[in-house]
């Protein structure tokens, strides 16, 4: 069975919002994508006061100066589409309120008949947690456990009750409800970020790294999930950061996924030998705008299956 193959939505600066985004997601569709999807990036500080990832010195890439809200970005592609599923991976999940969060995904899924998928990660950008100035940065694993709770209590029946440490709901009603049960994704690759995936989470959305370094993280991810006696599947949705280019690069500095659409679709070749069930390709931050970026999409999408992916 080939992969299957998801698309990252255009959020950055050189897109028409609200031209681009459902245009794109059309044609993505049309092309056999089956998923079309959306990251968070809440600002871009400068000077920057923090590495990117965290790491002292990493310069933020200048795509990130601009990004937009991703959910408004997911509600303007589900309304233009009729089957393919829309998610986030991720979005930084402890920069929301838990249950206007959860209402807000209850709703679209509503709407579109069940399209949602909601990837949940902690992000690692201070300056992003000290503006939404929801919790502190340093309570981001505690807020992520507590908000897919509340997810999973305002899907669930009525009435919803909820008693955490920061959210409290009285027994109530709350609708709409999803049209059905809300798959939740996690990222992360730490211990305590695996056992928070295989005890309370449907999948997992890892960023490509080599095939052999994510073949040997999913073997890890597995086992643990034997051991922790979990019997449910976990679906499993790698992302894509492609930066694409006319011309083949020729340094021997290549990135893996820099490059032609060949040099792409070539280095995505040895994720099909591993059991990756589902590529999320991220091709936007290149593209001069969205006519350019269905091109690229298009091409892809064709070469990746002409190649067995």
């Amino acid at each position: 069975m080939a992969i299957r193959l998801g698309l990252g939505l255009p959020q950055m600066r050189q897109y028409d919002l609200g031209k681009d985004v459902p245009d794109v997601a059309r044609e993505a569709e049309r092309i056999g994508y089956r998923s079309l999807w959306v990251f968070e990036r809440a600002l871009f500080p400068e000077p920057a006061t923090q590495g990117l990832y965290g790491i002292e010195g990493l310069p933020w890439p200048d795509e990130y100066r601009h990004v937009a809200d991703p959910l408004v970005t997911l509600t303007l592609a589900a309304a233009a589409t009729e089957r393919a599923e829309v998610g986030t991976s991720v979005l930084v999940a402890p920069l929301h309120v838990p249950f206007q969060l959860a209402k807000a995904l209850a709703s679209l899924d509503a709407a579109t008949g069940g399209r949602v998928v909601a990837g949940f990660g902690t992000g690692w950008s201070h300056d992003e947690y000290a503006a939404a100035s929801v919790r502190p940065f340093e309570e981001r694993g505690k807020v992520l456990d507590e908000l897919i709770a509340v997810c999973r209590a305002v899907w669930g029946p009525d009435p919803v009750r909820y008693d955490g440490r920061v959210t409290k709901i009285a027994p109530a009603l709350v609708g709409p409800k999803p049209a059905r049960p809300i798959p939740v994704l996690l990222a992360g690759s730490s211990p305590r970020a695996l056992r928070r995936l295989v005890d309370h989470a449907d999948g997992w959305v890892p960023v490509a790294m080599s095939s052999d370094a994510l073949a040997a993280q999913w073997s890890t991810l597995r086992e643990l999930a034997e051991e922790r006696g979990r019997t449910e599947p976990i679906r499993t949705v790698v992302r894509v950061n492609a930066s694409y280019s006319a011309k083949a690069y020729e340094g021997s500095d290549r990135q893996p996924f820099q490059g032609s659409v060949e040099q792409i679709v070539e280095d995505l070749v040895p994720y099909a030998g591993i059991g990756v069930e589902e590529l999320l390709l991220d091709l936007q931050g290149t593209p001069r705008d969205g006519e350019e970026l269905k091109d690229v999409a298009a091409r892809v999408y064709e070469q990746a299956r002409a190649a067995g992916i």
